[in-house]
């Protein structure tokens, strides 16, 4: 057996450029060539911290090129053993010999691209001009969130909202020299009417974004709410947006800020103008004047885990 290539997490942190991941994610949609099943979806009980984990596993075929499949688990109360809500590790295979190419983390790997799908939404959906960012959320993602949509808009001001108020300091000072001006806040409801875009990424079963306080124009970005029980929007939200999804595979069953108004009637599947596959296409448009508001949930795919793989994998290939 040929030597596996092992990427590691500081090799994807160290090498990603959010404009050329987001490139890599558009073609890998307009393609559509690569076979992604449903994904798995297992939740196993954890009674020592009364929370469910949840076992995914993605895999995606190219035929004849790349294959992978990656396998990761959820653990919401890992905070309490100082780890990651999500870890796991993606495979990366020669699709035509079914050989191992390499394994990736795929934690980094996961935020990433996550990140770059929700700017490549956001080219379609936000308004060209876009220069402020409200983000909710203090995990892995959200730091990456705000340098993707940095990569596709002309953000000038980020605010960042979390519970821990310290944490949402970190991510600040972090992105501290990154070329907008980025502060924390205390409470949502300061800047949630003020800003261009919105994005959320949080584990919430009760809604963040009120529909309330939006206002013409916004875009709404929801990334986390990964479970039917969970939701960052409320209906509101819902009623005032133009609804769009990353795929409608993922995006009718398995996020609550779908499943949930779906259920109850506030939303019709016809209610939802477009995917990422329809966009990318142009079969369907996305944002239509300036006035809208828009909305975007993502889910997740496999083929961005596909695609992202192959990112890094000729990335590494080619390292000096």
């Amino acid at each position: 057996m040929d030597k596996i290539t092992q990427i590691p997490a500081s090799f994807i942190e160290k090498n990603t450029n959010f404009s050329s991941l987001v490139n890599v994610l558009k073609a890998a949609f307009m393609d559509q060539d690569t076979i992604v099943p449903m994904r798995h979806h297992h939740d196993f009980p954890n009674p020592e911290v009364k929370e469910d984990s949840t076992l995914l596993l993605m895999p995606a075929w190219n035929p004849g090129k790349q294959a992978g499949v990656k396998i990761a688990t959820v653990s919401p109360k890992n905070g309490q053993f100082n780890l990651p809500a999500i870890q796991g590790t993606y495979i990366y295979l020669d699709a035509l010999k079914g050989s191992i190419l390499g394994i990736l983390e795929a934690k980094s790997l996961t935020v990433k691209r996550t990140a770059a799908a929700s700017a490549l939404a956001s080219q379609y959906l936000s308004r060209a001009n876009s220069s402020s960012l409200l983000m909710i959320g203090t995990g892995a993602l959200a730091p990456n969130l705000i340098l993707a949509h940095a990569s596709v808009r002309p953000l000038k001001t980020v605010y960042v909202w979390g519970r821990d108020y310290a944490r949402a300091m970190d991510i600040c000072e972090k992105l501290q020299n990154a070329p907008f001006h980025i502060q924390p806040i205390k409470d949502i409801e300061d800047k949630i009417s003020e800003v261009d875009i919105i994005s959320s990424a949080t584990l919430s079963k009760t809604p963040l974004v009120l529909g309330k306080y939006l206002k013409p124009g916004q875009h709404v970005d929801l990334v986390g709410a990964y479970k039917v029980d969970m939701r960052e929007a409320d209906d509101e939200t819902i009623n005032k947006a133009e609804v769009y999804i990353d795929t409608y595979q993922g995006g009718l069953k398995e996020s609550g800020d779908i499943v949930i108004p779906l259920k109850s009637g506030v939303l019709k599947e016809a209610d939802i103008k477009a995917d990422l596959f329809e966009l990318t296409s142009q079969k369907k448009h996305g944002r239509r004047n300036d006035g809208e508001i828009t909305m975007f949930k993502s889910v997740g795919h496999a083929l961005e885990d596909l695609a992202a793989a192959t990112y890094y994998y000729n990335m590494y290939q080619n390292k000096p």
